[in-house]
């Protein structure tokens, strides 16, 4: 994977990251280029590496906390890759980290409910490739410091 070349790169991937689906006219408006210039930064961030695909974030409900656990999982060496592509389908694995010392994945696990919580807790611990997990339940949020994105705008209807 390439670098992002200069801070015009760096502005584009901050915009891209808000909103994936922002069409290149509004991103050459809010940077100050031209459509194609942006068309063409962005094609080379994909053919670099840099971008290497988009995804849909899902909403939470307003007002509503989720159920949420910690999870440390230990895996086969030579199955780490395998195990966490299996991983990328649990869309209740909100984040998956390698990390150093006993355990080898570090996850973030939300759902919408405690026993379904549960189930997911219970499809991580038999996925082909875990040795060993261990999970805590998240009882309170003290603070948080993740940076906050605004919504993407919606598709509205032309009138």
């Amino acid at each position: 994977m390439t670098a992002p070349r200069d801070a015009l790169d760096r502005k584009l991937l901050a915009l891209l990251q808000m909103n994936a689906r922002a069409p290149t006219s509004d991103l050459a408006r809010r940077l100050g280029i031209a459509r194609s210039t942006v068309h063409e930064r962005i094609a080379r961030l994909e053919r670099e590496g840099v971008i290497t695909g988009y995804t849909a974030r899902l909403a939470r409900a307003p007002n509503r906390e989720m159920a949420r656990a910690l999870v440390m999982l230990a895996v086969e060496q030579q199955q780490v890759r395998e195990t966490v592509k299996r991983l990328e389908t649990f869309p209740e694995i909100r984040t998956c980290l390698t990390v150093s010392g006993e355990f080898d994945l570090f996850l973030v696990v939300e759902a919408e409910r405690l026993d379904r919580l549960d189930e997911v807790l219970d499809d991580i611990a038999v996925t082909p490739g875990v040795r060993r997990s261990r999970s805590s339940i998240v009882l309170a949020t003290k603070f948080d410091r993740a940076p906050v994105t605004e919504p993407a705008p919606q598709d509205t209807p032309a009138s």
